[in-house]
């Protein structure tokens, strides 16, 4: 038989290795408890996250508080329009495909040099030069912020658009419109946050309604696409109304009904979505055929915006509408024109020409019926499309040469800003010397984002949606700079 020995015990008990044998017990009993505690948590129900259309807060004072994206799908011609490249006119039909061969989409039609076919000017107080193809433009220069120095990262269309609407070259993300609603919200909530007017004698734009998808940002912030003829939105009126005691009883029946039903099924966000936009619908009845009825205009004022006119009526009226759906405190409006009338491949004499003719007006009035009204200041106005064109000439074989065009130019693009904070009449940043590349302060699609984001007040390093443990957001991980110059 064993007989204990205490003192031997105590010993054992109290010896170096017994301590931190005895040590080690008790971090690894930490160490689980720690363990199981965290899984817990971690199986524990987590809190839904409700999304809305309220106003929220921006993070810093902004200098604007709604965005109108004239949006030229296609890729508007620079070097026809607002960067003149006089070295085009020296070296026309010189072969230059070599340097450009990266970016030339269809380098069986690659010809040598293109000088523009159209003349430019210096306009306004602060001398721009623009194309004669915009003498509508040429009267609000001293407006605009003209930035000539944009480039994306891809030659065709739809990877490009991709880009330029959501910061990368992949379907499925959320557009910069979606961001910017996510970020501040609306001040109507009568009328959808963000607004996608295209043209209703055109198919969709490239790209569908991808164009303006929220991608995993809540459903809530998508764009919401209305017929700037007719209702704005299909079915957006009762068949038979009814006396308006009995419309408000059921709306607050099937409010409290919708309530139960979120509650039994908490953070659905396509369910918040879509009971949202019902609400939404309904409060809209009166509020959307309001904003969008043009008999309330005076006659001087269709005439201005070009409203009437064979060759600027669709496009003039949306112009017209986003001024008065600003007015009504929608945050984010995009117009686009019809199907890919900048995508000028041949006969860049008449086909730039046709795109001028249906947009130039409408645009410039925007600017002057924003500006006399007061709201321009602190309205952002963009105008531009994906990319530009290449200055060499594009022609099939055996084609006649006088209807030569240009192919797609990511290199190094223009497009204009104006009211929201901007400078006014500015150019920044310079293409080389025959307008192929962007080479002095070049502007990203990434930064141009941040700026526009800047103009609204919120940070393109705080706005972001966490999503799988990652704080995803509109610029990405790629760094983006705000460009401070282009503001006042």
């Amino acid at each position: 038989m064993q007989i204990r020995n205490p003192k031997s015990e105590i010993h054992n008990q109290t010896s170096r290795r017994g301590f931190f044998g005895r040590m080690g017990d008790g971090l690894q009993g930490a160490a689980l408890l720690y363990l199981l505690g965290q899984s817990q948590a971690s199986a524990a129900p987590a809190k839904p996250r409700y999304f809305d259309l309220t106003p929220k807060q921006p993070h810093f004072e902004p200098p604007a508080k709604a965005v109108i994206q004239l949006f030229m799908q296609g890729g508007p011609s620079q070097v026809d329009l607002l960067d003149p490249k006089p070295m085009l006119d020296k070296y026309h039909g010189k072969s230059v495909f070599t340097e450009l061969a990266a970016d030339v989409s269809s380098p069986e039609a690659a010809g040598g040099l293109l000088r523009s076919p159209f003349k430019f000017g210096q306009y306004g107080e602060s001398g721009i030069s623009v194309s004669n193809l915009l003498p509508h433009l040429q009267k609000h220069v001293d407006e605009i912020t003209v930035v000539r120095s944009m480039f994306n990262t891809h030659p065709n269309h739809e990877p490009a658009l991709f880009k330029i609407q959501s910061g990368q070259l992949l379907p499925g993300l959320p557009s910069l419109g979606s961001w910017v609603v996510y970020g501040l919200g609306s001040e109507n909530q009568n009328l959808p946050a963000y607004i996608v007017l295209d043209d209703p004698q055109s198919r969709l734009p490239v790209n569908t309604v991808q164009n303006w998808q929220p991608g995993y940002l809540p459903p809530i912030y998508q764009g919401t696409r209305m017929r700037p003829t007719g209702s704005p939105v299909l079915n957006l009126k009762p068949e038979k109304q009814q006396p308006e005691e009995v419309v408000n009883l059921s709306r607050a029946l099937r409010a409290r009904l919708d309530e139960i039903h979120k509650r039994q099924r908490p953070g659905r966000l396509e369910l918040d979505a879509r009971i949202s936009s019902y609400e939404l619908a309904a409060r809209m009845q009166m509020s959307a055929t309001d904003a969008f009825d043009l008999t309330q205009e005076t006659k001087e004022t269709l005439e201005m915006y070009g409203v009437g006119e064979p060759k600027t009526d669709t496009y003039a009226r949306r112009c017209l509408m986003a001024r008065r759906l600003i007015e009504r405190g929608v945050r984010f409006i995009q117009i686009y024109t019809r199907g890919q009338m900048w995508d000028n491949h041949s006969n860049i004499a008449g086909s730039l020409q046709a795109a001028c003719d249906h947009t130039d007006k409408p645009s410039a009035a925007l600017l002057k019926d924003l500006r006399q009204r007061g709201l321009l200041d602190d309205t952002l106005v963009v105008w531009g499309g994906e990319f530009g064109r290449l200055p060499i000439a594009q022609i099939r074989p055996g084609a006649d040469t006088k209807k030569a065009g240009r192919d797609h130019g990511p290199a190094g693009f223009s497009l204009w800003m104006a009211g929201g904070g901007m400078k006014r009449g500015f150019v920044y940043g310079a293409t080389d010397e025959i307008g192929y590349k962007a080479v002095e302060n070049r502007v990203s699609v990434n930064d141009w984002h941040a700026t526009i984001l800047h103009a609204m007040g919120l940070s393109n390093e705080e706005l972001y949606f966490e999503r799988n443990g990652l704080k995803d957001r509109l610029t990405g991980v790629i760094d983006a700079r705000v460009v401070k110059e282009l503001f006042a």
